[in-house]
């Protein structure tokens, strides 16, 4: 059986393709702020770019739109309370029209963490980032929860209302992987079993750009929540 890459991925795109694909999107100033998942932590895997899913989406843009500009500010470990404090000054200085947000899953594993609590600081979060008048932009993580991860499966799915919920109150772009079907393929997860792998990465970008273009298809004034 011939092994699968990039360029045969079903849920991949190419470069060429993307930016094709972000040409008529309105942004310019793409910002991602948040944890390790904004950073871009995971292995490299075989047949795939070793390119955070951010980083293939700021790559596309540029493409498609020379001068356009992106930041990211993700910090693996950070908790919505770390992003808050430390990535809004540079988020500011930036001035994006689309800033995507993507933490609250550390937040989880604090001592005493209460779900209530994390979805209020989530949606003040995405309140702050939001000041300077860019478009809001989130996603599910994927229900995918193996080994010494499985019993934190219902935590998550959770999570993955509350993102859904904060998503709906700031009129955010929503991109939803709990359920994608590529969760389920051995090259998902890392070694580590928590963050995405490259060719993981891949889809993640390839989702994001397909919710961009359905936006700009649809033609609404800066507000759609999306699905794959």
């Amino acid at each position: 059986m011939t092994e699968r890459t990039e360029t045969t991925d079903p849920y991949t795109l190419s470069d060429a393709a993307a930016a094709a694909m972000l040409q008529t999107v309105p942004f310019r100033r793409l910002a991602v702020i948040g944890d390790s998942t904004a950073a871009g932590t995971g292995d490299p895997w075989p047949g795939y770019e070793t390119r955070p899913w951010a980083d293939r989406l700021g790559h596309w843009l540029q493409a498609a739109h020379p001068g356009a500009g992106y930041l990211n500010t993700g910090v693996p470990g950070a908790v919505i309370a770390e992003v808050r404090e430390q990535q809004l000054d540079a988020l500011d200085a930036f001035g994006p029209d689309l800033v995507i947000i993507s933490c609250g899953g550390n937040d989880l594993f604090l001592r005493g963490a209460e779900l209530p609590d994390v979805e209020t600081a989530l949606d003040e979060l995405c309140a702050r980032a939001t000041t300077t008048g860019a478009q809001p932009m989130m996603f599910t993580l994927a229900d995918r929860f193996l080994g010494r991860m499985a019993p934190f499966q219902p935590r998550f799915a959770e999570f993955a209302d509350i993102v859904r919920r904060v998503a709906h109150r700031h009129d955010a772009l929503l991109t939803e992987f709990w359920d994608h079907p590529a969760r389920l393929r051995p090259d998902w997860l890392s070694a580590d079993l928590i963050h995405l792998t490259m060719a993981g990465h891949a889809v993640v970008a390839a989702e994001l750009a397909k919710t961009f273009a359905r936006h700009a298809a649809r033609d609404l004034p800066a507000q759609l929540i999306a699905r794959p």
